[in-house]
């Protein structure tokens, strides 16, 4: 269900903040540092605020509360009532249950749609380390001016990449598209999610990119890229958002609960790389808090930096 809708302003770039994953692989790491098993968004890895904070302060550099739509799960409604206590207003987009990053990401993009039909949006996964955050949400919003020239591709945030991570997803950029200042915007060759050391190793050799999994795209694009690839699941989500929109919560509930399960790199991403672009920000220090080892030398970088 949606909280605290209040009014839109009409802005182009909209912002979708994912907050409904369980971060299992944390689970230890998160044990140690809050007492209990958070989902690693909520609890205050990197300085005195949560993930999630962190993430919301830093799109809020461009785009405001009122075109930001954080979507979670009802099972960390404790959490969220926490995060949010002094807060209010937020755009809060609760999932009966978690269905895969497919669904959080197309559930609210149906959602954005039925609020400003031509708008642009960034998703954003809410358990990242991002320095530099100012010149990082500048790159977003000049993506945003450039998908409203060129809309009919997704445009993936890369990161130099300096390890064979098997846990990321990788992308072999192909020819430029266009620039952004002086940071190109390049057609993807191929995507891989999480792929084979052999693989990683070949990407690394290549001078492939990270996926950060931070997409900036027309709204209409990102939606007939569900329609076309994940055809059940948004007729679900399609369902779910007529009966929110309605009121009639008990029925998104079951209907929401019929969409299959689906992983948006795999099934969207990895499926269909000429949809694609990718650009890499200026000065661009970036990490997926996924695993403790990660965390690790994210917190190192940032004493040997200086950051906060």
């Amino acid at each position: 269900m949606l909280e605290h809708a209040g009014t839109t302003s009409g802005a182009a770039l909209w912002a979708i903040v994912l907050a409904g994953g369980q971060g299992v692989r944390l689970l230890p790491l998160v044990r140690e540092l809050c007492g209990d098993e958070r989902p690693k968004q909520f609890a205050k890895i990197m300085g005195s605020k949560s993930l999630l904070r962190h993430t919301l302060d830093r799109v809020g550099l461009k785009i405001p509360p009122a075109q930001t739509v954080i979507v979670t799960c009802h099972s960390h409604s404790k959490y969220m009532a926490e995060e949010f206590a002094e807060m209010p207003g937020q755009r809060i987009l609760v999932q009966p249950e978690d269905r895969g990053t497919a669904a959080g990401v197309l559930f609210a993009a149906h959602w954005i749609y039925s609020q400003d039909p031509d708008a642009v949006v960034g998703v954003f996964p809410s358990d990242h380390f991002i320095l530099n955050g100012s010149t990082f949400m500048s790159h977003i919003t000049n993506l945003a001016a450039f998908v409203r020239r060129q809309p009919a591709r997704l445009v993936l945030v890369g990161a130099p990449a300096d390890a064979p991570e098997r846990e990321y997803g990788w992308i072999e950029p192909g020819k430029q598209l266009g620039l952004i200042g002086v940071n190109s915007v390049r057609q993807v060759r191929r995507f891989w999610e999480k792929p084979s050391e052999q693989q990683a190793r070949a990407c690394l050799t290549a001078g492939c990119l990270w996926n950060t999994m931070v997409i900036v795209a027309n709204l209409s694009t990102l939606l007939e890229a569900g329609r076309k690839l994940l055809p059940e699941l948004t007729g679900c989500l399609v369902r779910a958002a007529d009966h929110l929109s309605a009121g009639r919560v008990s029925e998104m509930k079951q209907e929401y609960g019929l969409a299959p399960r689906a992983d948006f790199s795999r099934m969207v991403l990895e499926a269909c790389p000429l949809l694609l672009a990718v650009s890499t920000p200026p000065e661009l220090i970036w990490s997926d808090l996924g695993t403790p080892p990660r965390v690790r030398k994210t917190l190192a970088m940032v004493a040997s930096n200086g950051a906060d």
